[in-house]
């Protein structure tokens, strides 16, 4: 989604990122959303990674217009669902409730390291940050979450519990941010036995690694299947690499490079497949066909 609404002229070099658009250019959030359908895309997640209470109200937002953002993510998307439905009533489509970690709201890059110098279970501002933006998708109808891009295993824990309490009839997948090495979350902790969590908790239909570099996937993929039989999920960056200071990202190696690497995730069980940060419609259109085939 950053990268749609950059390259049409809306920028989101800001701490909100790409959750400001949907207050200052909602009719082209809907439209990425839809351009992505139209590549073949047949989940899409809400435009609220980094659409929090306290970030918008930080931005000038008062809670109510926080709220009323946060469901406009939700609306957006489930619009661009209908229409294409419409259009395409043989081809099922799913939108998830996209929940960034909490280093998405510090906008410091620290979903990349996990450093978040808090403690999850007590702070009241973690508390602060996720509850709100579950319960406004979930009383938008969202009833299937993506808890994505998460470099710990406590703040899985705590989310997937906090949707449970929330909506219990809810599901969600889980995808971590991994080490280049792909056996360890961006904390430390072993992907194994963030694995073995997810395996055991029922509102986790689906587990994986998400805003990787694509070579990270293959190795992150044997691990993960070692304790789960879950459908797991890969959908990796473009092999770029983010620069939290500038927010700005420059160029990186794609090894395998994207489309040419999904094949092979295909054939090691992952069944929710896509692309994150710098990818775009063209490489969707790629993988949509390589699935289908």
């Amino acid at each position: 989604m950053g990268t749609e609404l950059d390259a049409r002229g809306v920028d989101t070099r800001n701490a909100l990122w790409s959750a400001r658009a949907l207050a200052m250019a909602p009719d082209v959030v809907r439209e990425v959303h839809s351009d992505y359908l139209d590549a073949g895309a047949r989940v899409i997640t809400t435009n609220t990674y980094q659409a929090t209470l306290p970030a918008l109200v930080r931005s000038g937002e008062d809670a109510a217009g926080a709220r009323r953002v946060i469901a406009a993510g939700a609306r957006l998307a489930k619009e661009a669902a209908r229409q294409f439905s419409k259009e395409h009533p043989e081809e099922p489509v799913l939108v998830a409730g996209g929940l960034g970690p909490y280093g998405a709201y510090l906008a410091d890059g620290s979903e990349y390291t996990g450093a978040y110098g808090i403690d999850i279970f007590e702070d009241p501002g973690f508390q602060e940050v996720h509850l709100p933006r579950i319960e406004v998708l979930a009383g938008e109808g969202i009833d299937l979450f993506a808890l994505e891009t998460l470099p710990r295993l406590d703040e899985a824990q705590a989310l997937a519990s906090m949707v449970k309490g929330l909506a219990p009839q809810a599901e969600c997948w889980v995808s971590f941010q991994v080490r280049p090495d792909g056996v360890r979350l961006a904390d430390g902790t072993p992907l194994v036995e963030a694995a073995a969590w997810a395996a055991g908790e029922e509102a986790v239909v689906a587990v994986g690694v998400n805003c990787v570099a694509p070579d990270v996937v293959g190795r992150a993929l044997p691990v993960l299947r070692e304790v789960t039989a879950k459908p797991l999920v890969a959908y990796p960056n473009s092999g770029d690499i983010y620069d939290p200071g500038t927010k700005t990202w420059k160029a990186g190696d794609e090894g395998g490079g994207f489309t040419a690497l999904a094949p092979s995730w295909i054939a090691a069980g992952v069944r929710l497949i896509g692309g994150c940060c710098r990818t775009r419609p063209a490489q969707i259109r790629e993988i949509a066909h390589a699935v289908r085939t």
